[in-house]
C-alpha cells in the first residue's frame, strides 16, 4: 500500500513551536509535490504549505515567516516546522501528495494521511 502517516500533533501554548512529520510508506516523495493542509469544523480544507519536486515552496499569507516545509535526504519524510503559533492555527493538519507539482485544489492530491490535531491554547 502507498501510505502517508502524520505525527507530531499536540496542544501547545500561543507563541510555541511544533514540528509535524509526514512519513511515506511504499514510495519515495522525490517526484511529488507534497502539501500540508489544515481543516477546522465547518470550513474548507485549506492549503498551508507545499513543496514540489523542484523544491519550489508555496505559502499561505497567514503562515509566511512562521511555518517552514522541508524534506529529508531519504525522500521518505516531509516536515512542517511551525513557530509563533496562534490560536487560529488550531486545526487538523494533513499531508498529501500530488504528481510533480503543487496545487491549491485538495481534490487533485492523493493519497492523504489520516491527519494530526494541532491545538493552540492557553
Amino acid at each position: 500500500q502507498l501510505q502517508l502517516v502524520e505525527s507530531g500533533g499536540a496542544m501547545v501554548q500561543p507563541g510555541g513551536s511544533l514540528t509535524l512529520s509526514c512519513a511515506a510508506s511504499g514510495f519515495t516523495l522525490d517526484y511529488y509535490g507534497i502539501g500540508w493542509f489544515r481543516q477546522v469544523p465547518g470550513k474548507e480544507r485549506e492549503g498551508v504549505l507545499c513543496i514540489d519536486k523542484s523544491a519550489t515552496t508555496y505559502y499561505t499569507d497567514s503562515v509566511k515567516g512562521r511555518f517552514t516545509i522541508s524534506r529529508d535526504n531519504t525522500g521518505n519524510t516531509v516536515y512542517l516546522q511551525m513557530k509563533s503559533l496562534k490560536p487560529e492555527d488550531t486545526a487538523v493538519y494533513y499531508c498529501a501528495v500530488r504528481a510533480f507539482y503543487c496545487s491549491n485544489s485538495p481534490r487533485t492530491f492523493g493519497p492523504w494521511g489520516q491527519g494530526t490535531q494541532v491545538t493552540v491554547s492557553s
